[in-house]
């Protein structure tokens, strides 16, 4: 009964998984990352997207407040900002994310304000997705890394 615990938790990570690929939220990176993952460093995964978000989250925080400015005219420090972005985000595979973050430049670079606060509006809205998913995939990863261990007496 156990074993079938474990093997259903594994079909449910495959299947989001399987969304997310699917969806165009996730790209092969994120499968490359997920083979640096080994017994020495069950957490590997997790604890490197989990300093992705606390990354995004202050660069998330800079653009909007640079944004909010109206006094704002500073498109190349906003670029250094998406740059990061742009490159953490394909680090460990986000790629709708990323695709979001290369518009919202286009934008900066045309110096185009509105654009600007349309692609943060959309950027939002898909880190924020992004991030919910993840927490559930990592969330059944415990779940099943807990079933697995667990060893029940043996009765005589």
């Amino acid at each position: 009964m156990l074993g079938l615990g474990v093997e259903r938790l594994r079909a449910d990570m495959n299947r989001l998984l399987a969304l997310l690929f699917h969806q165009g939220v996730l790209d092969e990176q994120f499968l490359q990352l997920q083979q640096l993952q080994d017994e020495s460093s069950p957490n590997f995964v997790s604890e490197v997207v989990n300093i992705y978000f606390q990354e995004s989250e202050k660069l998330l925080r800079n653009l909007r407040s640079l944004l909010m400015d109206r006094q704002f005219s500073d498109y190349k420090k906003m670029g250094v900002h998406l740059n990061q972005f742009i490159g953490s985000s394909s680090s460990i595979g986000a790629k709708r994310v990323r695709n979001v973050c290369v518009a919202f430049r286009v934008a900066s670079e045309q110096n185009n304000r509105l654009g600007c606060l349309r692609t943060l509006e959309l950027l939002e809205h898909e880190y924020c997705y992004l991030k919910n998913k993840l927490h559930e995939l990592f969330q059944i990863e415990q779940q099943r890394l807990l079933a697995a261990a667990v060893r029940y007496p043996v009765q005589h």
